[in-house]
């Protein structure tokens, strides 16, 4: 059955380029992000891997711990790594599940038969502190993952989950949010809203970016 919004992330335990990993005590208290790859040694996923690893810094500020899965075995990881590192300028610094028997890719419905009946589509979760699924997001294998705007909705998720407010189209880190239909005494806006909100439509209110 497919994860949806709001659903539990199954927890699992499977070999990874830095040992064993139990998801759930991996991710601790963190956000996570869980992102799999059709094969090793394959140049799109090449070019994710070590762009993934070059911002690594940019997802440890936000508390998010990544996690890649390729349905390959351990030794392919290991020397696929090698490659990454030398084509992409990087150092691969988070695991990589080698999940030959695809216990994750199932659990995670991330082989789609009739795209490929053993390959992994490019799928990505986000999970929350909660253990929840946040966010997913399910490329081809042909089109490679845009690190980019998955930082800015994790940017995002982590501000709405805190603040009455949701992300209007564009949005990025330091743009005016939208305040949640919901809150309408004038009272209660003031407070949360000290920076004062701009109305464009009744259920159209716009204020800067609280945390900020």
């Amino acid at each position: 059955m497919a994860l949806r919004l709001g659903d539990p992330a199954p927890n699992f335990t499977q070999i990874s380029t830095h040992g064993p990993v139990d998801f759930y005590e991996y991710l601790g208290d963190s956000w996570g992000v869980l992102f799999s790859h059709p094969a090793d040694f394959t140049p799109v996923c090449t070019t994710e891997l070590g762009m993934a690893a070059k911002l690594k810094a940019e997802f440890d500020k936000r508390n998010v711990k990544m996690i890649a899965l390729s349905v390959d075995p351990l030794d392919s990881h290991k020397k696929w790594i090698e490659d990454i590192n030398d084509t992409q300028q990087a150092q691969v610094n988070y695991p990589i599940l080698a999940d030959a028997d695809r216990v994750v890719s199932h659990l995670y419905d991330m082989i789609h038969p009739n795209a490929s009946e053993t390959a992994t589509v490019r799928s990505v979760f986000v999970v929350g502190p909660d253990k929840k699924i946040k966010l997913t997001i399910t490329y081809p294998a042909s089109t490679g993952r845009n690190f980019d705007e998955i930082l800015r909705v994790i940017d995002s998720l982590q501000l709405t989950a805190n603040y009455s407010v949701a992300t209007p189209v564009n949005w990025k880190e330091g743009d005016d949010c939208v305040i949640a239909p919901a809150l309408q005494d004038p009272a209660d806006l003031a407070q949360r809203f000290p920076k004062g909100y701009t109305v464009i439509r009744p259920y159209l209110r716009m204020t800067p970016q609280p945390n900020k």
